[in-house]
């Protein structure tokens, strides 16, 4: 497998953790609006850094011929609390 079909499979699983990253992050500053507005204000910078983030990653993808249609595996999991 060359290094462009691995991005195929790994880009994927890579924009969809950072999405899932952006609407965690996005719900704790939604929950510390009133308490802590700072607060609330760098995690919202985050999240809009995060969207960034996604808009390169996708076009990354875009690149190397989108995703494999074959589901792979990568052996791990991630969990958000």
């Amino acid at each position: 497998m060359d290094i462009i079909e691995k991005l195929r499979i790994m880009l994927p699983h890579w924009i969809e953790h950072n999405r899932s990253h952006q609407e965690e992050f996005a719900e704790w500053a939604k929950q510390l609006e009133e308490m802590d507005a700072g607060l609330a204000d760098q995690l919202s910078k985050a999240v809009s850094s995060l969207k960034e983030v996604q808009g390169a990653l996708e076009k990354a993808l875009a690149l190397t011929g989108g995703p494999l249609s074959e589901e792979h595996g990568h052996g791990h999991q991630h969990l958000h609390h």
